[in-house]
Formats: structure tokens, sequence, C-alpha cells
């Protein structure tokens, strides 16, 4: 089963931001709450964790593309299939 990486809500007033840098790529393996992804915000850089383990099969949002708070940016591949 795939679950979505969502850009969650960062505070109040933040609404977008922009993806800064992904530190893992489509293959890889990542473990729940490691880092996936960096997001530029009006206040700061925040990191989104993986929700779950398994493998990143999808990135759906490129380095500096801007996005709204819920958006998917990835899709993982639940390892506990």
């Amino acid at each position: 089963m795939s679950t979505k990486v969502n850009f969650p809500k960062a505070g109040m007033g933040i609404e977008e931001g922009t993806v800064t840098r992904w530190l893992k790529s489509v293959g890889d393996r990542v473990e729940r709450g490691e880092p996936l992804v960096e997001i530029e915000t009006a206040k700061a850089i925040q990191e989104v964790q993986a929700p779950v383990s398994g493998t990143l099969v999808e990135i759906l949002l490129a380095d500096g593309e801007t996005t709204k708070v819920n958006t998917t940016l990835a899709l993982i591949e639940d390892s506990n299939e």
C-alpha cells in the first residue's frame, strides 16, 4: 500500500512553502520519522519526515517548486505489506 507524504501545517499564517532539497531519492529505503525533504516557509526551513517505513516510490514536487500546506509531496510503498 502506498502512503502519502504531505506538507504539514507549520504554524499560524503559514499557507505555503518551497521545496529546497530532497534528502532521499526514488528507490531509497526510508524509516518512519526519518527526514525526507526540506521545505522553506516564510519563517523557517522545515524537515518533513517519513510517516511510515518503506521505499520512496515517487516524488511529486521537484526542488524549487512552491506548494500549499497539505499537498502530497511524495509516496512511500509501505514495507508492512
